[in-house]
């Protein structure tokens, strides 16, 4: 064999191998780099590979909400995460609403090789949303598709994919992530074998514990944990406090079985500059003389009964009621700590940024707050704990295990509980540096407090639900062992994970480099199937990877010419 024709066909396979590396014609992820270490453990290097727990960026949108980056398929999607609801759905090609038309879609026309269809599209979903509207809806038909949120992936999972909807949605947001019980599930109700995505991964044990972690920031800088805790939080896990989510009665004839319907739990006490005041629950003889708190990540601000929120109110001179919606305002100069108790004496405390909405443009002196106020809730849900109050804490949510262990919620206070309150000066400047000044017109005299109807209790008490019960079926698979009840509970025992990678690769001098990177969102086109134009995104380790390999080969060819 001449040299000629060994260098020649050397280049050729080098140049193969350089295609392979580079990834050309496959689909881009976070999981597609050499060597991930996260935590304790490496995480594999192919997009086919799942895991047990991975952990991924969380975005604060325009509109207050936040969203993550999945994988439905191999498309890539931004999705809204929701506590307060349980369906997930994307936008699909078919909705061509103004409101559609704004984001990315899921391409009807791609073949997906992991698309199943229902009943031939034939089953339809119809969802409505709470909002100022009233009339805020997204219908379309129901599929199957495999979702993957950074290295965990619920395989031929049951989604709505939309085909007309008015929900707004920003910053290119295509769908919402439900993350509740499949008994708050509308998807989960109409076809079999449809749970809700966690309840999927919980169900199948595909998860190394059936749990997932929020933190939330005013940025990019929030993490979304599942199957683990993210430590690069959470210094000390025995810190985090647990509480039980309440279990409901069924709907009507739903069932004859109580179960978990919302991520709830019962509230104590709260308070304003440590003024404790204890609250009084709209349902007190269904509810066990307690008040229900739904902590909801879908939620963009605090929401209390009246009986509630008019006393905490009470007790901040010159705040008042501003209009019918339940919103109150108070001098911006107010200086005063609110605070939520729930079990046993566990408080946590909200600065003046974080309740404080922002200067009313045309009373500037004046601060729209929360919580605001709303009528009584046929479901006996009294306070609404949305993200003003979650980006306090980190938050922990158990899904708990059949026949062995309840749902629960941990809270871990990611703020100095004992800090001095935030001073007007500091509030003010806060304000002015995200530029919070809220465009309305406030009435110049007094409104008075509405008075509401108790309407009938949703739920069927001839079947009561006990609290702390633990249920036969609809929690995570009972192959899990339990270690958040007694006497086996061993919080340091969750598994964790860091919001870190590191990345080993070769250079092009033949050298290993070792860095560290924070998880980031994958730079591959949104709603564009791999093959598609704009679907492939360059890889910087799989560049130095082909690059070195390269430069290496073609300085022996150039030895032995």
């Amino acid at each position: 064999m001449s040299l000629q024709w060994l260098q020649f066909r050397v280049t050729v396979l080098l140049l193969l191998h350089c295609v392979l590396c580079l990834g050309i014609g496959a689909p881009r992820s976070l999981a597609n780099i050499p060597a991930v270490q996260q935590g304790d453990k490496l995480v594999g290097t192919n997009d086919s590979l799942s895991s047990g727990f991975g952990i991924t960026p969380v975005t604060l949108a325009d509109d207050g909400s936040y969203y993550i980056v999945l994988e439905a398929g191999l498309i890539t999607f931004r999705a809204t995460i929701d506590t307060g609801s349980a369906d997930s759905w994307l936008t699909s090609t078919a909705c061509t609403t103004p409101t559609c038309m704004q984001v990315p879609r899921y391409p009807l026309q791609y073949d997906s090789p992991t698309f199943v269809s229902v009943n031939n599209n034939a089953s339809v979903f119809n969802l409505s949303y709470a909002d100022t509207t009233g009339n805020t809806f997204a219908s379309g038909f129901i599929a199957r598709e495999a979702i993957q949120i950074s290295n965990v992936t619920a395989p031929n999972q049951a989604i709505g994919l939309v085909t007309n909807s008015n929900v707004t949605l920003v910053d290119e947001v295509s769908g919402i992530l439900g993350l509740g019980f499949p008994r708050l599930s509308e998807i989960y109700a109409s076809i079999a074998n449809a749970t809700p995505f966690f309840a999927t991964l919980a169900s199948q044990g595909i998860l190394e514990y059936p749990i997932f972690g929020l933190s939330l920031t005013r940025n990019t800088a929030g993490t979304l944990a599942i199957g683990a805790i993210d430590v690069s939080v959470v210094q000390n896990a025995s810190n985090i406090v647990w509480n039980e989510v309440v279990p409901f009665s069924p709907v009507g004839i739903q069932t004859n079985t109580s179960g978990y319907f919302y991520w709830a739990i019962y509230m104590t006490g709260f308070s304003v500059n440590g003024t404790n005041l204890t609250p009084v629950p709209t349902y007190p003889a269904l509810t066990d003389n307690s008040s229900i708190a739904l902590l909801d990540v879908g939620t963009t601000g605090i929401y209390g009964p009246y009986q509630d929120v008019t006393r905490l109110y009470s007790l901040i001179p010159g705040s008042r009621l501003v209009d019918e919606s339940g919103q109150w305002v108070i001098p911006c100069t107010s200086s005063v700590t609110i605070s939520f108790t729930f079990g046993d004496n566990n408080t946590f405390v909200l600065q003046p940024t974080d309740y404080i909405i922002g200067p009313a443009s045309s009373s500037p002196g004046l601060c729209l707050s929360w919580p605001k106020a709303s009528p009584p809730s046929s479901d006996g849900v009294d306070w609404q704990l949305g993200t003003p109050f979650l980006r306090t804490v980190y938050s922990v949510w158990s899904y708990g295990v059949d026949d062995e262990e309840p749902p629960m919620i941990g809270l871990y206070s990611t703020s100095n509980a004992s800090a001095t309150v935030e001073s007007p000066t500091v509030v003010s400047a806060f304000f002015s540096s995200v530029s919070a000044t809220v465009a309305t017109i406030l009435p110049n005299y007094v409104l008075a407090t509405p008075s509401y109807t108790t309407p009938p209790y949703a739920f069927n008490t001839s079947v009561p639900a006990t609290f702390g019960e633990i249920v036969a079926s609809e929690l995570a698979t009972s192959t899990y062992a339990p270690i958040l009840i007694s006497p086996t509970f061993n919080a340091s025992a969750l598994p964790k994970v860091y919001d870190a990678y590191t990345l080993v690769y070769t250079n092009s001098e033949g050298q290993s480099v070792t860095s560290t990177y924070h998880v980031s969102n994958p730079s591959t086109a949104l709603g564009v199937p791999p093959g598609w134009s704009g679907a492939n995104a360059l890889g910087i380790p799989y560049l130095a990877l082909g690059t070195s390999l390269f430069i290496t080969v073609s300085s022996a060819i150039w030895v032995l010419s």
